[in-house]
C-alpha cells in the first residue's frame, strides 16, 4: 500500500497541476501580457518557491477531517488508499473534459467520505448509533470548510464584478492614454495586494523572513499596507515615467508568480499530503512492533515536518507537468473562453436556466438604468466603449481575450480575498475564488453581451454544477472504495489499482484521439483570405474535405443498414453530426470573413455565403440520413429487404464515383474536371427517381412494413437532396472560377 500510494502521489501531482494551473495562468495567458514562454518560466519559479515553503501544510490530511486517535493503522491505510484512488480518477475526469474544479474540495470530501465509511463499519461492530459518528469525524471543522468554500463563490464573483466596474469606469478601455499617475496608483494598489498575499498566504509557513517582520505584518496590517502602497506607487511612477515600462504587465507577471507560489505552497497538501501521512504512519507502526489491527494512530495528530527532498521532488513533477500537459491547456482554455471580451467559439449550449437568468438580468438592468441620471449613464457608457482596433477582422487574429486592466484586477482581487480569508483562518478554494473573480470581472466589463450572454452563463452554471458533482462524487466514491478495501483487503486493492490504471489509460487514449481529430487533415478551416482568388482557393480545400467525409458517411450508413449494426450506425451518426457542427462554425464566421475582405473583393462575400449555404444543405441531408437509419435499427424495426439494400448500394457506388472525382478535382485544383462531374447530374437523378418508382410499386403489391417504407423513401429523397445540393455547389464554383480566370487568359491583340 505504501509503495502504491507513492506511485499514486506522483500521478495525483500530474492530474492536480493540470487542473489547478488555471488558477495562476488564466489572467496572463488570456491578456497576452507577456509571451507564453515567459509566463511558464515565471509560473515555474513560483511553483518551485511554493513547494519549498509548503512544509507544515499537511495537517488537513492528518487530522483536519477525522480524529486519528479513533482509528488503527489498517483502517487509516484503507482511508488513505481510497482517497488517493478517488482523487486521481476524479481530477483526471475533469481534466479530460477541460473543466476546472477544486482540488481542495475533492480532497476534503474524499477524506470525509472514506473516514465516514470506516467509522460506520466500526460503529456497526460496536452496536453503536449514528450519533457516535461525531466521535470519529471532526464535524465542526468539516462544516466550517464546506461553508467557507461555498461562501467564497458568491463573494468572489460579487467583489470581482464591483472592483472591475469601478476600475473600468475610472480607467476605461483606453488605459494607454491615461496619465502616468493613474497607472502608478493602480500599480501601487495591485502590487501591495499581491505582496500582502505572498506574505500572508504564500509564505506563511516558511521561515524565510525574520520573526519581527512576520509579527509586524500580523499585528499592524494597516501600517504595513499603507507603507507598501506609498512605496510601490512612487516606484511605479518612476518606472513608468523614466524606464517606460508597462506597470500593468509587471502586475500581471508578479501576480502570476504569487498565485503559482501560493498554489504550490498550500495546494501541495491536496496531492502529497495523504501519501506522506501514510508513509509516516507506516514508519510509526513498523517501529511499534504492534499488529496493524491494534496499533492506534493517535500519533498522527501531532505536527510533523515534511522532508525537504520530497518537497523538491514534488515541485519538479509539478513544473514538468505544467510545461507538457495538454490537458492543463484545455482547462485554461475553458476559463479564458468564458471570460473573452469578443465573440468567440462558444463551447457551452444555452439551457433553460441560463436563458431565464439573462432575461431577468436584462429586466433588472433596464429598471436600474431608469434610476441613474442620463448624463451619468452616458459618461459610464463612454468608458465601456471598446476601441475600434479591438474588434477583430478575423477569428484567426491572435487578439487577447481581455485587456491588461482586467487581467490585473483578476490577480489583485483574488490575492486580496485569499489573503483576507487566510488571515482570518477561513477555509476556501483558490480555484473557486480565481474562477469566480474572472467571471465577475467579465460581467462587469460587459463581455457577456447580447451575442454571448446565454452561452457564457450556461458555461458558468456548468462549471459550478461540476463543483457540486465533485463534492458529491468524491464523498460517495471514496466511501465505496474504502468499504470495498475493508471487505476485500489485498484482493480489492489489486482490483482497484488495476481498474484505476485502465480508466486512466482509456481517458488518455480518448483525449489523444480527440486532439488528433481536431488537428485532422480533413477538418474544415476558416477562410482567412481577403481576395476572391484566395477565397476560391481556401473554399476548394474545404469542399474537398466535405466531399471526402460525405462519401465516407453515406457509404457507412448504407453498410450499417445492410448489416443492421447499431454501434456502427451510432458512430456514423456522430461523424455526420460533427461535420454539420463544423460547417455551422464556418457559417458563424461570416461576420469576420466579410470584415476581412479587401474593398476591391467585397463581391466574394456573396460567393462565400452561397458556398456555406450549399455545404449546410449537404450536411443536413447527411445528418438526417444518419439519424433515421440509427433510429430505425435502435427501435428494432425490420431489416430492409434484399432488393432495397441492393438498390441503395447501387446509388452508393455511383455516388462514390462522383464523390471521388469531385474530391480529386478540388484537391488537384483541376477545375475543368468539375464540368465532367456535372455531366452525370441527370443520370444520377434519373437513377434515384427509378428507385422511388420501384418502391411505390412494391408498396402497392408486396411491401408489408410501413416503417421500412418510410425509411427507404426518406433515404432516397434525402439522397436526391444531397445530390442536388452538391451539383449546385459544383455549378456555382465552376461558374465563379471560370469568371475569375477569364480576364487573365484573354490573349492580347
Amino acid at each position: 500500500m505504501v509503495v502504491a500510494l507513492g506511485i499514486l502521489a506522483i500521478t495525483d501531482l500530474v492530474v492536480g497541476v493540470s487542473n489547478d494551473a488555471v488558477n495562476f495562468l488564466n489572467s496572463a495567458i488570456g491578456s497576452k501580457a507577456i509571451s507564453f514562454r515567459t509566463i511558464m518560466i515565471v509560473a515555474s519559479v513560483g511553483i518551485a518557491f511554493g513547494a519549498m515553503s509548503s512544509s507544515g501544510m499537511m495537517e488537513v490530511a492528518r487530522k483536519g477531517i477525522f480524529n486519528p486517535g479513533e482509528f488503527v493503522f489498517e483502517e487509516i491505510m484503507f482511508i488513505f488508499m481510497a482517497v488517493m484512488i478517488t482523487d486521481i480518477l476524479l481530477l483526471d475526469f475533469f481534466n479530460t473534459l477541460g473543466m476546472p474544479t477544486s482540488t481542495t474540495v475533492s480532497i476534503v470530501f474524499e477524506l470525509l467520505g472514506a473516514s465516514v465509511a470506516i467509522s460506520l463499519i466500526k460503529i456497526a461492530d460496536t452496536q453503536g448509533g449514528f450519533s457516535d459518528l461525531a466521535t470519529y469525524i471532526n464535524t465542526d471543522k468539516a462544516a466550517e470548510i464546506i461553508f467557507g468554500i461555498l461562501l467564497s463563490v458568491f463573494i468572489a464573483f460579487t467583489i470581482g464584478a464591483l472592483v472591475q466596474f469601478v476600475s473600468r469606469a475610472l480607467i476605461s478601455f483606453k488605459f494607454q492614454n491615461k496619465s502616468k499617475w493613474v497607472e502608478s496608483i493602480f500599480g501601487g494598489l495591485a502590487i501591495t495586494a499581491i505582496v500582502y498575499f505572498i506574505l500572508v498566504k504564500g509564505l506563511k509557513s516558511a521561515a524565510l523572513f525574520d520573526g519581527a517582520i512576520s509579527e509586524f505584518v500580523a499585528t499592524q496590517p494597516l501600517a504595513f499596507l499603507a507603507g507598501n502602497f506609498a512605496f510601490w506607487t512612487i516606484l511605479s511612477f518612476i518606472v513608468a515615467s523614466f524606464l517606460r515600462w508597462n506597470i500593468y504587465r509587471i502586475v500581471i507577471g508578479f501576480g502570476t508568480f504569487a498565485l503559482a507560489m501560493a498554489f504550490a505552497g498550500n495546494d501541495l497538501v491536496n496531492f502529497i499530503g495523504v501519501p506522506i501521512a501514510a508513509l509516516q504512519s507506516y514508519q510509526d507502526w513498523q517501529a511499534s512492533g504492534i499488529t496493524a489491527t491494534e496499533f492506534n494512530m493517535r500519533g498522527l495528530a501531532s505536527a510533523v515536518q515534511t522532508p525537504t527532498m520530497l518537497l523538491l521532488l514534488s515541485g519538479a513533477v509539478m513544473v514538468i507537468t505544467l510545461w507538457f500537459s495538454s490537458k492543463a491547456k484545455g482547462v485554461v482554455k475553458t476559463s479564458v473562453d468564458l471570460a473573452r471580451q469578443d465573440e468567440g467559439d462558444e463551447r457551452f449550449q444555452p439551457n433553460y436556466l441560463s436563458r431565464q437568468i439573462v432575461k431577468f438580468s436584462i429586466v433588472a438592468f433596464e429598471n436600474v438604468s431608469k434610476i441613474v441620471p442620463p448624463s451619468l449613464q452616458s459618461k459610464l457608457d463612454k468608458q465601456f466603449v471598446l476601441p475600434q482596433t479591438y474588434v477583430p477582422k478575423s477569428k484567426t487574429q491572435e487578439l487577447p481575450a481581455f485587456d491588461l486592466v482586467r487581467a490585473s484586477v483578476n490577480l489583485m482581487v483574488a490575492s486580496v480575498l485569499i489573503s483576507i480569508a487566510t488571515s482570518m483562518k477561513l477555509p476556501l478554494s483558490t480555484t473557486y475564488v480565481t474562477f469566480m473573480v474572472a467571471m465577475g470581472t467579465s460581467l462587469a466589463d460587459r463581455a457577456w453581451g447580447a451575442e454571448s450572454a446565454v452561452y457564457r452563463v450556461a458555461g458558468v452554471l456548468n462549471v459550478i454544477g461540476g463543483w457540486f458533482f465533485t463534492a458529491l462524487s468524491a464523498f460517495t466514491a471514496a466511501a465505496i472504495i474504502a468499504y470495498l478495501l475493508f471487505i476485500g483487503k489485498f484482493v480489492s486493492l489489486v482490483i482497484m489499482l488495476m481498474l484505476a490504471a485502465v480508466i486512466l489509460l482509456r481517458n488518455y487514449i480518448s483525449h489523444n484521439k480527440k486532439t488528433k481529430e481536431i488537428k485532422a487533415e480533413d477538418s474544415l478551416r476558416r477562410a482567412e483570405s481577403s481576395s476572391i482568388q484566395g477565397v476560391i482557393e481556401e473554399s476548394a480545400t474545404n469542399i474537398a474535405n466535405v466531399v471526402k467525409r460525405s462519401n465516407r458517411i453515406y457509404s457507412n450508413c448504407i453498410r450499417g443498414l445492410s448489416k443492421h449494426d447499431l454501434d456502427f450506425l451510432k458512430k456514423n451518426k456522430k461523424q455526420s453530426n460533427k461535420l454539420s457542427s463544423e460547417i455551422d462554425g464556418l457559417r458563424n464566421d461570416t461576420f469576420y470573413f466579410i470584415k476581412n475582405l479587401d474593398e476591391a473583393h467585397v463581391g466574394a462575400s456573396n460567393f462565400y455565403i452561397n458556398v456555406m449555404d450549399l455545404l449546410t444543405d449537404m450536411s443536413q441531408s447527411l445528418e438526417y440520413i444518419g439519424k433515421v437509419s440509427y433510429n430505425h435499427v435502435n427501435n428494432n424495426h425490420k431489416k430492409l429487404k434484399y432488393n432495397q439494400i441492393k438498390e441503395l448500394k447501387e446509388i452508393d457506388n455511383y455516388l462514390e464515383k462522383i464523390f471521388n472525382s469531385t474530391e480529386k478535382a478540388f484537391v488537384d485544383r483541376s477545375f475543368e474536371q468539375i464540368g465532367d462531374v456535372l455531366q452525370s447530374k441527370n443520370e444520377i437523378n434519373e437513377m434515384v427517381s427509378q428507385k422511388i418508382n420501384r418502391q411505390v410499386s412494391r408498396t402497392r403489391t408486396e411491401e408489408s412494413s410501413p416503417k421500412n417504407t418510410t425509411l427507404y423513401f426518406s433515404l432516397l429523397l434525402e439522397s436526391r437532396d444531397l445530390i442536388t445540393s452538391m451539383m449546385e455547389l459544383l455549378e456555382l464554383y465552376y461558374a465563379e472560377h471560370d469568371s475569375s480566370v477569364k480576364p487573365a487568359t484573354i490573349p492580347k491583340k
